[in-house]
């Protein structure tokens, strides 16, 4: 593929990871985010600033640009279409979400926006490639702030089963459809190597720091109220659906690095040995 690669949320942990990684594989990379002066990138790496949902912004990003690696926003995704098209775009590798593979997607606050932006590149002259991950390991630092002042961890659907991904696995496999062919306009649903309930996840954190960490079951209306003061209620009522149709056995294990790309995937034991300086309180 030829031209610069533009990373879009560069400033994310998934998008400095793809950054880094096609830079040291001697990639001509130009990092966007909608505040670029904040962007921390290798020495070489360009920065350009780039709003999803502010069309002005996409013309200069997208100068010399041969392809993109897009997080999914579906607000001022049909101009993106246009400018990259316009620009000379040949393919495009979306972080988009399993969720979009869910029965009622169109309806779902979880899928919707992967799954209009999935829509809108699939209607475009353009090569795309949706990774779609499933949970991420890292969505366990939501539980980071109880964890580190000894409170006791409160769930709904505290057996519900996930295959979480290290963050990493998600960034090698970006890179290679970046840099690779293996990839391209292929749609795989990506997974860690194991299901694990949520219980089992926090004894695995439990482990990495040493100590107890208290699981209460609660009922689905106090994970409600509790929830919903973080989170829009439509939101809640999406991921505890999710949650109480995960309870009743194991998770798929779908695609890993080891299906794609020939390594053994990472852990979350390996995950949450790296994170544990997260989950204690500072």
């Amino acid at each position: 593929m030829t031209g610069t690669t533009l990373v879009t949320g560069a400033r994310g942990k998934v998008g400095q990871a793809v950054t880094a990684r096609l830079h040291a594989a001697g990639r001509t990379v130009r990092a966007a985010s909608a505040r670029p002066a904040e962007l921390a990138v290798p020495d070489g790496v360009e920065t350009a600033e780039l709003a999803l949902d502010r069309p002005e912004t996409f013309e200069a990003a997208l100068r010399g640009v041969g392809q993109v690696f897009l997080y999914p926003q579906p607000a001022g995704i049909h101009e993106f279409v246009k400018a990259a098209e316009a620009a000379g775009v040949e393919h495009v590798v979306l972080l988009s979400s399993s969720s979009v593979l869910g029965p009622n997607a169109e309806d779902d606050p979880l899928a919707r926006h992967s799954l209009h932006v999935e829509r809108a590149l699939a209607a475009s002259g353009l090569t795309c490639t949706f990774l779609r991950p499933d949970a991420f390991a890292s969505n366990s630092l939501g539980w980071a702030y109880l964890i580190g002042r000894n409170l006791p961890v409160q769930l709904a659907y505290p057996d519900a089963h996930i295959a979480p991904i290290h963050p990493e696995d998600i960034a090698d496999i970006a890179a290679e459809a970046l840099t690779g062919t293996s990839l391209t306009g292929t749609a795989p649903t990506l997974t860690g190597p194991e299901s694990l309930t949520f219980r089992e996840q926090l004894a695995i954190v439990a482990d990495a720091l040493g100590r107890e960490i208290p699981v209460e079951r609660i009922t689905r209306a106090e994970a409600e109220e509790q929830m919903g003061r973080h989170m829009p209620a439509p939101m809640v009522t999406s991921l505890l659906d999710l949650w109480e149709a995960a309870d009743h056995g194991p998770a798929a294990v779908h695609d890993t690095t080891q299906t794609l790309l020939g390594r053994p995937a990472r852990t979350y034991r390996q995950w949450a040995g790296e994170n544990t300086a997260a989950f204690t309180r500072p």
